[in-house]
């Protein structure tokens, strides 16, 4: 797969952790999926799916409670989620997914990210055909035959598992997310290195040095945008 999952994880986290910007972002989703089903993780998929997000990336417990307990309280603020499209440099693309109170202005920050930054934001359909949704879940302490076995065990099906970084990385269909990290709970992992639902291009594109620069400024905008949660691509960085 050749992303390097591990790495992006902590590239992103050591950048936000000093803006604490990755918690406002978690604290956000936390509260949307509470507010959309119970404020219950074992009765609400989309609850607990974040939660196990936010857990590798080391959330603080404050920031969680007080995004459920909002929730709980019947506040009325809502949000939209929103999927924009584009392009940037030498074929590149990007998927931008982002959870708004205010549509106009979301729009029209993402539209400015890309189109300082040698980018255009396409229409609807344009790009997404160029990635799956693929469930990414990555684990210390096992072997990939190990891995490999144990969800053959658990009758989970596994797209692909690879080592990388002394982790184990399995890639699965996004429905079979929960099933894969029960597997391994059942094996006796407690802790996982990556726990994400992403969209994964079919195929990367190598950029140039001056249009990797400029891809990287584009990506770093938009990731910097407080109503953006997440930012998928096709480029190969090298991380």
């Amino acid at each position: 797969m050749g992303r390097k999952w591990n790495n992006i994880k902590e590239k992103k986290a050591a950048k936000d952790k000093n803006t604490s910007r990755i918690y406002a972002k978690f604290g956000r989703e936390i509260y949307v999926a509470a507010k959309q089903g119970e404020p219950d993780p074992d009765s609400n998929q989309a609850l607990k799916f974040v939660l196990e997000r936010a857990k590798t990336y080391n959330v603080p417990k404050h920031i969680i409670d007080r995004a459920i307990e909002k929730a709980k309280g019947g506040s009325e603020e809502n949000y939209d989620e929103l999927r924009y499209e584009g392009f940037g440099p030498s074929g590149s693309m990007v998927i931008v997914d982002a959870l708004t109170n205010n549509v106009n202005r979301t729009a029209s920050e993402v539209r400015a990210a890309f189109g300082k930054n040698g980018g255009n934001m396409g229409v609807s359909g344009s790009v997404a055909y160029m990635f799956d949704a693929t469930a990414v879940i990555g684990v210390e302490g096992k072997t990939e035959e190990e891995a490999l076995e144990i969800l053959m065990e658990a009758d989970v099906d596994a797209r692909d598992v690879i080592t990388e970084d002394e982790a184990v990385i399995v890639y699965a269909e996004p429905d079979q997310f929960h099933a894969v990290q029960e597997a391994f709970r059942n094996a006796g992992v407690t802790d996982f290195t990556v726990a994400e639902l992403t969209m994964l291009a079919q195929s990367d594109v190598t950029l140039s040095s001056e249009d990797q620069e400029q891809f990287e400024k584009m990506i770093d905008a938009l990731e910097d945008l407080e109503d953006v949660q997440q930012v998928y691509h096709n480029v190969d960085l090298g991380e």
